[in-house]
């Protein structure tokens, strides 16, 4: 990486994306590396779950303004994350994962307790409708996909019934995270998409915080083989955040 200069946009070496092509490469009988010198601990397959923080479970009931001043906390790499890991742990569906490259985790806050969390992370490799949209050849997704990021998590906590408070995180989300990403990883992002899992939810709150409906995954999943549908279809929505995104995208 340093002979070749090989760097992410905030001046990092790519180490883990060189270590990562070397050994497909080697998987795939182009090279042979050398024999390993020796074993390193990978964190990654030792991870233990986030631990269980406890918050202010009383129930916050009301409208938008009542809940107001909304702070919109991005706390990657600060005291919070544990926080934030936590909660998506606990409450999310999903539970928590570690996303795999750039990430921005958010935690929004109202009178100093936290009410709901955001996640984004590195776009999606290849969605058939996003890519159509945008207009993107395999060439142009290739070079230009670390400007989009991904709409990983979304929580609302339990105990929190607030009509329109979803669509209003949304929305200051969208406005604070071009700057965000731009301090932290040394580049903008033009675009966020999201998956919505239809089977279980509506996706109310992108539609009323004005997110494009761009179509639905075919359900077959990255690692596909078969050409069969493997999982649940998801609808895909998607936000532009600068009004020249398609020029930006495409160039």
């Amino acid at each position: 990486c340093r002979q070749w200069d090989w760097r992410q946009p905030n001046g990092v070496l790519k180490d883990m994306i060189c270590r990562g092509l070397l050994l497909r490469l080697q998987r795939d009988g182009l090279i042979a590396l050398p024999p390993c010198k020796r074993i390193i601990n990978n964190p990654l397959l030792n991870r233990q779950p986030p631990e269980l923080i406890k918050v202010d479970q009383s129930p916050i009931i009301g409208n938008i303004e009542e809940v107001q001043p909304i702070e919109l906390r991005s706390v990657r790499k600060t005291q919070y994350e544990r926080l934030y890991n936590s909660l998506i742990h606990q409450y999310h569906y999903l539970g928590y994962t570690q996303p795999v490259g750039e990430k921005l985790k958010y935690i929004a806050f109202s009178h100093d307790r936290p009410i709901a969390c955001l996640g984004y992370s590195s776009s999606v490799w290849h969605i058939g409708c996003r890519d159509r949209f945008i207009g993107w050849s395999p060439q142009l997704r290739k070079k230009n996909l670390h400007l989009i990021a991904y709409n990983n998590r979304f929580l609302i906590l339990p105990w929190v019934k607030v009509p329109s408070l979803a669509s209003h995180l949304l929305s200051l989300s969208a406005r604070t995270i071009p700057s965000d990403w731009l301090r932290f990883y040394g580049h903008p992002v033009y675009f966020l998409e999201t998956f919505v899992d239809t089977e279980r939810f509506r996706g109310t709150c992108y539609k009323a915080a004005n997110w494009i409906l761009l179509g639905k995954t075919t359900g077959r999943g990255k690692n596909d083989q078969t050409n069969r549908q493997n999982r649940s279809l998801k609808t895909v929505f998607g936000y532009p955040l600068h009004q020249d995104f398609r020029r930006i995208l495409c160039s």
